[in-house]
C-alpha cells in the first residue's frame, strides 16, 4: 500500500507541485492549506509523514507539531518542517518538539522527495537502542563504552562518547545543542550549549578519517552522516 504524505502549506501552487512529484514516486499525496484542515486530515487519514509549513493561517505549524507529539495516537508520525530562510529559532523549536527534518524555502521538490524518502527509511530501520554500531572500520560498543577504529581503541571522554553515540545511533537525524545536552547530562564535566562545539571539535580530531561523518548544521546543531 502506498504511504500517505500530507502536504500542509497555504501556497497552493507549491502544494500542487510537491504533490505532483510525490505521486510520481508512487506516494498517496494529501493536502491542506491551513492548520485546522491539517489536523482534521491527520485524524482521518493517519499519514505516515507530514510536510508542514510553519507559517500557516489559524493554527501554525509549531502548534500542530506540539499537538501531535503530545498525543500517543499521532506522535509516531514523521514531520518535515518548511521554514522561511534564516528562521533558525523556529527550526530549533520544531526539532525540540520532535520534528524529523526541515527544509528552507525556496527548495527543490526533488530534494524534498529525497528528504522524505530518507526520513521514511530511518523510521523503518529505527530501533530504540543499538548496543553495537559499526560503520566501516569504526565501531561503537555501548556495553563497553568503547570506540575503535580498525580495532585500535580511541580514547574518548565520557562526554565525547555520549555525543558520538547519540549522533551515530540515529544517523541523518538533526540534534540541536540542547537535545545533545539533555542526552549527556550526568557526564563527568559540566557542559553547556557553548561547550558542545568544543567537545565536537575534540571528537572530530580523535575520529581522524571519520571526522567528516559528524556534520554541522549551521546555527542549529549536528547530525551523523547517513
Amino acid at each position: 500500500m502506498s504511504k500517505k504524505i500530507l502536504v500542509v502549506d497555504d501556497e497552493q501552487d507549491l502544494v500542487k507541485l510537491v504533490r505532483y512529484h510525490l505521486e510520481k514516486e508512487g506516494y498517496k499525496a494529501l493536502s491542506a492549506f491551513n492548520g485546522e484542515d491539517a489536523l482534521f486530515l491527520i485524524r482521518k487519514e493517519r499519514p505516515e509523514l507530514i510536510v508542514l509549513d510553519l507559517m500557516l493561517p489559524g493554527i501554525d505549524g509549531l502548534e500542530i507539531c506540539k499537538k501531535l507529539k503530545a498525543d500517543q495516537a499521532f506522535a509516531h508520525i514523521a514531520i518535515i518542517m518548511l521554514t522561511a530562510k534564516g528562521e533558525e529559532a523556529d527550526i530549533i523549536m520544531g526539532l525540540k518538539l520532535g520534528a524529523d527534518d526541515y527544509m528552507t524555502k525556496p527548495f527543490s521538490p526533488k530534494e524534498l522527495v529525497a528528504r522524505i524518502q530518507a526520513v521514511l527509511r530511518r523510521m523503518q530501520s529505527a530501533s530504540a537502542t543499538k548496543d553495537y554500531i559499526k560503520i566501516d572500520d569504526l565501531t561503537i560498543d555501548l556495553s563497553k563504552h568503547e570506540v575503535t577504529i580498525k580495532d585500535e581503541p580511541i580514547p574518548l571522554t565520557l562526554t565525547e562518547f555520549k555525543i558520538l553515540y547519540q549522533l551515530a545511533n540515529k544517523p541523518g537525524r538533526i540534534f540541536t545543542r540542547d537535545q545533545l545536552l539533555n542526552e549527556i547530562s550526568g557526564s563527568e564535566a559540566i557542559v553547556t550549549d557553548r561547550t558542545i562545539d568544543v567537545h565536537i571539535a575534540s571528537l572530530r580530531k580523535k575520529l581522524k578519517d571519520f571526522s567528516s561523518h559528524i556534520i554541522t548544521i549551521r546555527g542549529i546543531g549536528y547530525k551523523f552522516r547517513e
